[in-house]
């Protein structure tokens, strides 16, 4: 199956999974409200151990001091187009939290989970006509005290969610690397029985 975007899936999938793709380039123009609590209501619906929902999203429309401080905490290279995002976002997950018996203790597949969330809030995001870019680069320690994230809780990424826009609105070598990127076959991740390196 070879999608619109050039790329090629080995087995069916639907169309959605390779139209989600991480671009650079965005228009800048506002998002509604609105469309962005669309997106946080399908992480809401993501999968958890427990049902402990660890994730958490701290947000920023852009023109506001919100934007700008997470803006602040993204690396050289991810502040040289993330401005031209609608919404700019860090991406939060609850590392340990209280059993029933009223002890705290880590919370194994806290990151697991919350990548689980931003899976879902990137497909809906293309649903809704946008798309989801997240970063890793991102200095962490600033987010944390910037965002006033308490201890118990870690930074994963930070995100960018916009319009796509022409390629020819980024810097010249940011430019070559705007297209969807291609994927391992299944064969190169998946073993039956025993891990296959």
């Amino acid at each position: 199956m070879t999608h619109d975007t050039g790329r090629t899936a080995d087995h069916p999938v639907d169309g959605l999974f390779l139209d989600r793709w991480s671009p650079r380039a965005f228009t800048g123009e506002a998002m509604p409200h609105e469309t962005l609590l669309t997106l946080f209501e399908a992480a809401r619906w993501a999968p958890s151990a427990a049902n402990g929902q660890p994730w958490r999203f701290v947000y920023g429309h852009r023109g506001t001091e919100a934007f700008e401080r997470i803006l602040a905490t993204l690396d050289d290279g991810n502040r040289r187009w993330a401005p031209n995002a609608s919404v700019l976002a860090v991406i939060v997950s609850q590392t340990h939290r209280t059993n029933a018996g009223g002890e705290l203790r880590p919370a194994y597949t806290h990151a697991f989970d919350t990548g689980a969330a931003w899976g879902y809030l990137a497909l809906q995001a293309r649903l809704s006509g946008y798309h989801a870019h997240a970063m890793g680069g991102i200095d962490r320690t600033k987010a944390t005290a910037d965002l006033g994230i308490p201890e118990g809780f870690r930074v994963e990424a930070g995100l960018a969610i916009g319009k796509l826009a022409a390629k020819e609105t980024l810097p010249e070598d940011l430019m070559k690397r705007e297209v969807p990127s291609g994927r391992k076959p299944v064969a190169e991740f998946v073993s039956e029985g025993r891990f296959a390196p």
